[in-house]
């Protein structure tokens, strides 16, 4: 697990879509924890409480996890996680690829040269089409760039942190100013890692609770969440110690945060009959 309960305390120039995006929460939700409308002014010094946790997909020994419904990259280092950050994705008609890869390159302060495709596609929405974009505040990338064995994509930051834990990207995987150069500090170059796509993810945590995490099928693959659902709790031996109604409610929900659906008991904890 990852994530928590959270005390915030409103900044200048914040809006719910830029404190959610930091925290990898929908402003919406966002929202309705603090029994708020989602459109109601905020002001610097007023205080949010912030609620976000998210199941860690998998374990790796080294390298760079991201689940792209859950729009979260977990990074491990020695066998533990050492990070976790929201990310933002491609958009439905340009979709960050799933795979394996490994980071190929460092780069800071990186020109973008504005891929062919993208150009065509500022041509046909009457943009002023550019061939490359030298570093500065009106680089999309940011400062950090981190390349991928995947051609043509990379993790990178941006100068819109707004749209973190959005997909809006062209496939690229935006991080945070402040976590791209976190990030940038702790990998090298032939560092792996993998992209994955699981919307559905069923934990027990120390304490016997069983959580449930359910993500929208954003690129459209086709996936039962309520079948996943069954198929994992059979798998684990847990149908019993489920809530199937609570697993109903965060499937209607698909709000992307770890919800209690049950409990095991302490004899089901020690694998006792």
């Amino acid at each position: 697990m990852t994530g928590g309960y959270t005390e915030y305390t409103i900044q200048s120039g914040d809006s719910l879509t830029a404190i959610g995006a930091r925290f990898g929460v929908t402003p919406t939700l966002l929202a309705l924890q603090n029994g708020i409308p989602f459109d109601a002014i905020i002001h610097p010094g007023q205080r949010l409480s912030i609620h976000n946790p998210h199941i860690v997909p998998a374990s790796l020994d080294d390298g760079i996890l991201i689940n792209l419904p859950q729009r979260m990259l977990f990074h491990f280092s020695q066998g533990r996680l050492s990070a976790a950050y929201p990310v933002g994705l491609g958009k439905p008609s340009w979709p960050t690829p799933q795979g394996e890869f490994r980071i190929v390159s460092r780069v800071k302060n990186k020109p973008w040269l504005v891929p062919k495709s993208i150009q065509e596609e500022m041509r046909r929405e009457g943009k002023v089409v550019v061939e490359e974009v030298p570093p500065g505040p009106d680089n999309p990338l940011g400062a950090h760039w981190l390349g991928l064995s995947l051609w043509g994509y990379g993790i990178h930051g941006t100068i819109a942190p707004a749209s973190i834990y959005q997909f809006r990207s062209h496939g690229c995987i935006r991080l945070h100013p402040d976590d791209v150069a976190e990030l940038f500090d702790q990998v090298k170059v032939g560092t792996q890692g993998c992209l994955v796509y699981q919307l559905v993810l069923l934990a027990v945590v120390e304490d016997g609770r069983i959580l449930l995490e359910v993500h929208r099928d954003i690129y459209n693959k086709g996936v039962d969440p309520a079948q996943t659902v069954r198929d994992m709790a059979e798998a684990y031996v847990l149908s019993q110690a489920i809530d199937w109604r609570a697993v109903d409610a965060v499937i209607a929900a698909q709000d992307g945060l770890a919800r209690e659906v049950g409990r095991q008991t302490q004899h089901d904890l020690k694998g006792t009959p």
